[in-house]
Formats: C-alpha cells, structure tokens, sequence
C-alpha cells in the first residue's frame, strides 16, 4: 500500500531536488527525485533536509531495491555521524495534523522563492 502524498511532500521535494541540483550518486540533470534515507512513514524526519537527497529515477530505484548498498554509500557519502544523528532522530514520533502539513507546506514554498530570488541564499529544513 503506498503512502499518501499531499501539497507537503510535493513542495519539499521541489526544495529538495532545486537544493542538489543533479543526482548527488551519478551527476545526471535529469529525471530527478527526491530520495528519502528514511522512508517516508517515519513522518519525524519525512521533511526534513537532512533525510533526503537528490537521485535520478535509476539510482532512486537501484538503491530502493538494494537497500544494504544504499546504507554503504550513504556512509561514504554523508558519512557516519551524519546517519547516527539521523537514525536517533528518527527515534521520536510525529503525529501530524492537515494545519500541520499545511505549514510544512508553505515553508517550503517560501524557501524555495528565496532560494530561487538570490543563488547565495541556503534553505532552511522545517525541522
């Protein structure tokens, strides 16, 4: 059964992918999607910057269906300490609310505006 995506989902992944700009895995420019390391049930990090990356449909569904080597190169990648403070984050819980994911929503939208106003400005995560 696949999750529902709503006007959240899709405004932090046009921040994501407008963020990284190719596949941070083999460069390409096109066919963009936003990777989520944790999946998207775990709603606590499910927007936030620092559980997703940007990957060509290829990659996304190459690591989707090989999840062993998508742990080892997100070590590489990010590295260690980067998924131990994700995996800890990962521990709490959110319970969202439709006024919730419309301000997660609205966010994200608005950082993208800035970000695409001025290329010096760095958007800012939800949480």
């Amino acid at each position: 059964m696949s999750i529902k995506r709503d006007a959240a989902d899709t405004a932090f992944s046009k921040a994501v992918r407008f963020r990284d700009k190719e596949c941070l895995k083999c460069g390409r420019e096109d066919t963009l999607q936003c990777c989520h390391i944790y999946g998207r049930r775990a709603k606590i990090v499910r927007w936030s910057f620092d559980n997703a990356i940007c990957m060509c449909a290829g990659c996304h569904r190459y690591y989707t269906e090989n999840p062993i080597a998508f742990n080892n190169w997100l070590m590489s990648f990010l590295g260690s300490g980067h998924m131990e403070l994700l995996t800890e984050k990962t521990r709490s819980h959110l319970k969202t609310t439709s006024s919730l994911r419309k301000e997660i929503a609205k966010h994200y939208k608005n950082e993208l505006k800035k970000a695409e106003a001025d290329s010096s400005y760095t958007m800012i995560s939800y949480n």
